[in-house]
């Protein structure tokens, strides 16, 4: 499948990285916003495609897929233009900023019989696939406690005055968006949207929040979430039941997961080594090529839900 590339960043290397260990996966083109830049990035990549001109890029018939990688505002117009240009596409997390911009994505999608997915890497891993296999064996699940507290270099040059794109909110961005959105993916994944939802954070000067903690009640069991860009934890997530716990390493990229029983003592365990997001590109290569409408378009939609739900809470107003 022939990609094409929007977001020159270093999340952006990454994804190619991953794609050059990926069957099927082929570099076709970048768009910049720049000449320099979009050149200086097919240099580097080694692709034999490149502009500034954004209709120049999206009317190319060879291209197939697009990877988007800008800022999380322009995720839903740049994926309703690829989809109106016929080309499927691969956004990252979060795939937009609100239900209403993912109700227009999935619009445009089936106006135009082309298909969209959300670059979740973690419900991708084998770990995590694996982990599902889990859930019964532990029993009734009383308690799910997801984390991502990491703490971020751009914070320190936010203390020293200087204001770059993780904490402008009106490009989208925030602990929640950037970091929260991985604890809350696989919980609505796992367990289906929750009853009642309680948010709470810390809101800096830009009006970008750069922490926060949900709690989501579900009928018989209780899940909280945190999220932190100004403080780091290396403690596992967990999946608590009535008779086991299951922990995971790190819930935006889960490559090792472990099961016990109530006393602490492993009854199993399972790793995988590939790279993170070679999973979801493998998925989104099969499934197009397949004739699978298989891209978790549900638990997407759920995680836009609760994510308006904590933004309304929060007193975040992009």
């Amino acid at each position: 499948m022939k990609f094409g590339i929007i977001g020159t960043n270093w999340i952006t290397d990454r994804f190619i990285e991953a794609g050059k260990v990926t069957e099927g996966f082929e570099l076709h083109s970048v768009y910049s916003r720049t000449m320099d830049r979009a050149k200086a990035f097919s240099e580097r990549h080694n692709i034999p495609n490149y502009t500034d001109n954004f209709d120049t890029f999206l009317a190319d018939d060879a291209l197939e897929a697009i990877y988007i990688a800008t800022p999380n505002i322009y995720h839903h117009q740049q994926a309703i233009q690829a989809m109106n240009h016929k080309k499927h596409v691969l956004s990252e997390k979060p795939i937009t900023t609100s239900l209403k911009n993912f109700n227009l994505m999935v619009q445009a999608q089936e106006n135009n019989g082309v298909h969209f997915m959300e670059a979740m890497k973690s419900i991708y891993s084998p770990a995590y696939l694996k982990l599902k296999t889990w859930i019964d064996e532990i029993g009734t699940v009383r308690r799910v406690n997801f984390h991502y507290n990491q703490y971020s270099s751009r914070f320190d040059k936010y203390k020293s005055g200087i204001i770059e794109n993780a904490f402008k909110p009106e490009l989208g961005n925030g602990a929640l968006m950037d970091l929260g959105v991985y604890t809350i993916s696989p919980l609505v994944d796992l367990f289906g949207y929750p009853k009642t939802v309680q948010a709470t954070g810390k809101i800096l000067s830009t009006g970008a929040d750069c922490q926060g903690t949900v709690i989501c009640n579900y009928h018989n069991m209780t899940a909280l979430l945190s999220f932190s860009k100004i403080i780091d934890s290396h403690l596992p997530s967990e999946i608590i039941g009535e008779e086991g716990i299951i922990t995971i390493d790190k819930i935006s990229a889960p490559s090792h997961i472990v099961k016990m029983n109530r006393a602490g003592e492993v009854i199993d365990t399972f790793s995988c080594d590939g790279l993170p997001m070679q999973y979801e590109i493998a998925h989104f290569i099969k499934a197009i090529n397949e004739g699978r409408n298989d891209f978790n378009i549900e638990t997407s939609s759920k995680t836009m839900q609760l994510i308006d739900e904590i933004k309304v809470q929060m007193d975040l107003l992009f």
